[in-house]
């Protein structure tokens, strides 16, 4: 027993040096490094531009954004902060930052123990957990710097580059590292999972790390998106949320909620819709969209408004063509705090609207989306080649967003007015390519890094008129918006 006690003591000792030992050598490492970072034209200026490129396309400009392990600040400078700060325990690394970004705040500290207050909305871990002592604990250490909508965006090297990366440091090729922790991303989800995050999105990064132009361009825009070659890509990239908990939620008896139907060719259903959209919120308005229809609809919401008048409705007519068009009216003009979005055929029941509301109100999802191909239709209610036109695209479309879509022209969406802003303001980036309305909000949705969830539906006949959608015609721009997302999000 004393043997085993002298054991422990002993053990314990070893510990408590080897941390300080190992924080010393690597504060001693980064010191040096700093006089290589200096050099534009150092091998690994390539990489580091590629990843300012990544977090760039995910991060919009004007947030408040911490970075741990921030070396000179150009990847933070490179964000357009509206508050930067950045932590870094070689004094070199922060006194060259400090001399170059003087607008930004940098730090000389352990990022496992920072001396900061107060929260933000971007915090960044680029290069580093393959670097820490103790992955875990820093993630810990991140909740008090969060809030229910702060976004934890991290990239590491994936476990294969092991010897490359040995050897591109003996050539003195830029990747200077000492002996690193290696990580696959299982294990990068499972620590964010255990100290209180959830994964949104991840994807590999960066197959050919070097300055050869049509190389480059082609591992690292196409080919790092398919399989076998995305498995072999240098880093990971992992965008993470703090787990939803009660303290984040909004009581949806707090919130005011619009419901945008867009309408056209829809006479008969104007009045059921009145009638069985139910209480939202703590205040409902309903803002009918007309399409310049060919019958009476027009007329019947003006009718049905005046009939109904206690419900807090109004009508507007668009200009242009489409239901998209339609849509970004409404949203436009809408006054809740919570966007819906109601198919005025009446193949969603309102009813359902409750739900789709409670789940986003609860921070279980930030931008809720209708999928109406699990539950089966009443009498067949989508013709064939629209049922497998739909798998086909969610296919494509989960691929394409890194998240599941399992039906993505389910016309029933649901997310905060402020998240829809972020999406418009951000708009110029895709263009107003949309005819329809869903993906416009789908691929903002996924720019921003919001948390997608699905919400299953019963899907019903038409009670009134024909469908809107000609699936040949509007097949073939599905295909075509498939090739340009692939272009703007994918093949990046």
């Amino acid at each position: 027993m004393p043997n085993e006690t002298a054991a422990r003591i002993s053990r314990k000792e070893s510990m408590d040096t080897w941390k300080p030992r190992y924080q010393k050598q690597r504060m001693v490492h980064w010191d040096r490094v700093s006089a290589k970072r200096a050099n534009a034209n150092r091998p690994s200026a390539f990489y580091h531009n590629r990843l300012q490129y990544y977090y760039r396309f995910f991060i919009p400009p004007g947030l408040r954004i911490l970075e741990l392990g921030c070396g000179h600040g150009d990847l933070l400078a490179a964000l357009n902060p509206s508050l930067g700060v950045g932590i870094d325990f070689s004094s070199e690394m922060i006194r060259c930052a400090a001399s170059k970004h003087k607008t930004l705040s940098f730090i000389r500290a352990d990022a496992h123990e920072m001396p900061l207050n107060g929260t933000f909305d971007v915090i960044i871990l680029s290069d580093l957990v393959n670097d820490l002592w103790d992955v875990q604990r820093l993630l810990e250490e991140l909740r008090r710097l969060i809030h229910p909508r702060t976004r934890v965006i991290l990239n590491f090297f994936n476990n294969l580059w092991r010897m490359p990366l040995s050897i591109a440091k003996r050539l003195n090729l830029g990747f200077d590292t000492l002996a690193q922790n290696w990580f696959s991303p299982h294990d990068i989800y499972n620590l964010l999972e255990l100290s209180g995050f959830e994964v949104i999105n991840s994807r590999p990064l960066i197959l050919f790390p070097l300055p050869i132009r049509i190389l480059a361009s082609l591992a690292n825009r196409y080919l790092v998106n398919f399989i076998p070659f995305n498995w072999l890509a240098l880093t990971n990239f992992v965008v993470a949320r703090p787990t939803p908990y009660e303290a984040s939620s909004v009581s949806a008896d707090t919130v005011t909620v619009s419901v945008i139907v867009p309408a056209r060719n829809e006479a008969g259903n104007i009045e059921t819709i009145l009638k069985r959209v139910p209480q939202l919120g703590k205040e409902t308005e309903i803002i009918f969209i007309e399409g310049h229809s060919k019958d009476q609809t027009y007329e019947s919401i003006q009718r049905a408004i005046e009939r109904f008048s206690d419900r807090g409705c109004r009508l507007l007519q668009q200009s242009g063509r489409g239901k998209g068009d339609a849509v970004r009216l409404g949203f436009d003009e809408a006054n809740g705090d919570i966007l819906v979005i109601l198919d005025a055929d009446m193949t969603v029941p309102p009813e359902d609207l409750i739900r789709f509301v409670d789940a986003l109100a609860s921070g279980k999802g930030e931008f809720i989306n209708g999928v109406r191909l699990i539950y089966p239709m009443e009498n067949q209610s989508m013709r064939f080649l629209n049922m497998v036109g739909n798998k086909f695209f969610s296919l494509v479309f989960s691929w394409l967003l890194g998240q599941p879509i399992n039906d993505t022209l389910c016309g029933t969406k649901v997310l905060w007015k402020r998240d829809y802003e972020k999406i418009a303001g951000n708009r110029t980036y895709f263009g107003n390519f949309d005819p329809f309305g869903d993906f416009d909000l789908l691929f903002g949705a996924t720019k921003l890094g919001l948390k997608i969830s699905e919400i299953p539906i019963r899907y019903r006949s038409r009670s009134y008129g024909d469908t809107n959608i000609d699936r040949w015609s509007h097949g073939w721009l599905l295909l075509k918006m498939v090739i340009f997302a692939a272009r703007r999000i994918k093949f990046i």
